[in-house]
């Protein structure tokens, strides 16, 4: 094993390949066919070499993910937040397939709603975007508003030590050079973002919580707007 996240475990397989595998029911096809999708399209994503079930082998990407490198780095939060700016601005000019679902509202875009600093690997190829189980079609603006909202509110774990006072600093300084750089507006989708984010099984009560708030103003603002 070499990397465990909220729902998968990652394990280096040799060959130049990792197996991701979900400690949960999942069928994979989907998000690898959103993968070959995006690579055909020229966006950076890791190599599908086959997909089963709960099992997904890909290409093994070197470097670290951007948010192992903040930890590291943290005096790189701008760049590595244009970067991810850049990241969602590539992706959606990307059209998704007319049969993708679309869980935040109509639209013809490829949505990652999960794309933050953790699902981006630093690569000597540049920065490759991971995993995709959540990719979906829909307005650009709501995969802005969910990676605003995971960034704002997520807890991290296994900061080292040194770096845990200066997260409060790090986390508002990444917010906003992203949301400095995006071209998307994620306003008008931060009620319905917060809301999906609230109904995933990954999100925790404490995240849950900060949601709850963020729905209630957005809701608030949108009634007072009329």
């Amino acid at each position: 094993m070499i990397g465990r996240g909220r729902a998968a475990d990652v394990y280096d397989i040799g060959g130049g390949r990792v197996l991701r595998r979900y400690r949960m029911p999942f069928n994979v096809e989907r998000e690898a066919a959103a993968m070959r999708h995006l690579d055909q399209a020229g966006f950076p994503v890791p190599k599908v070499y086959d997909a089963d079930g709960p099992d997904l082998v890909m290409e093994r990407l070197d470097g670290r993910d951007m948010l192992t490198d903040l930890s590291r780095r943290p005096w790189l939060a701008s760049s590595h937040a244009k970067t991810l700016a850049d990241m969602h601005n590539r992706l959606h000019q990307v059209h998704a397939p007319p049969d993708w679902p679309q869980p935040l509202g109509p639209g013809d875009r490829v949505l990652h709603v999960d794309l933050h600093p953790g699902n981006v690997m630093l690569t000597t190829r540049g920065p490759v975007v991971i995993d995709w189980s959540n990719a979906s079609a829909g307005p650009a603006g709501a995969d802005v508003a969910i990676a605003y909202l995971i960034m704002a509110c997520s807890e991290v774990d296994d900061l080292p030590l040194l770096i845990r006072p200066l997260v409060s600093s790090l986390r508002s300084a990444v917010v906003r050079h992203f949301m400095g750089g995006v071209g998307d507006d994620p306003v008008p989708y931060i009620a319905r973002a917060g809301r999906l984010r609230m109904a995933d099984p990954n999100t925790r009560p404490s995240e849950k919580e900060w949601l709850a708030r963020k729905v209630a103003e957005a809701e608030q603002l949108a009634a007072a707007a009329g």
